[in-house]
């Protein structure tokens, strides 16, 4: 299910990757594919905190294939965002991301970057000491946007 999930949004993310499709689309297909995107990132954390947490065994290849779906998913997030999505199906996005176009954009950048960098990280982690900076600093990201700019 999850490999599924994650082949669908990699082959629509084309699709929402540039700002005439956007346009075209309804705002709840928008809605819909930022939901299953973030979806995707928080399963692949789950799967790196319960390493990094102890509560499974370090697997670098594993560890290693997560942070790069979460870094593919961030470079496409900031599309899943695209005007008039604000509306038209349940969303927990505040209305700052559309108000506070400069501090999403940070925040954007940010998570961008820090999956990036773990993604680079893990490729060549040989336990879970190596990753384990980096991925606080992801998790970070992620939380630092969720208490800006999504309701509880």
């Amino acid at each position: 299910m999850k490999h599924a999930l994650i082949a669908a949004l990699l082959g629509t993310s084309t699709l929402f990757a540039s700002a005439p499709a956007f346009a075209q689309a309804k705002p709840e297909d928008v809605i819909k594919y930022r939901q299953g995107l973030y979806q995707v990132v928080g399963w692949q954390n789950r799967t790196m905190g319960s390493m990094v947490k102890g509560q499974a065994p370090f697997d670098a290849a594993e560890f290693s294939r997560a942070a790069e779906i979460v870094s593919l998913m961030a470079a496409v997030a900031p599309g899943a965002f695209a005007p008039g999505s604000d509306k038209g199906a349940p969303t927990r996005a505040k209305p700052e991301i559309w108000s506070d176009a400069a501090g999403f954009k940070k925040a954007m950048d940010t998570f961008q970057a820090e999956s990036a960098k773990l993604a680079q990280i893990a490729k060549g982690a040989k336990d879970v000491d190596a990753v384990r900076s980096q991925y606080g600093a992801l998790v970070k990201s992620c939380g630092a946007c969720h208490d800006n700019f999504r309701t509880k």
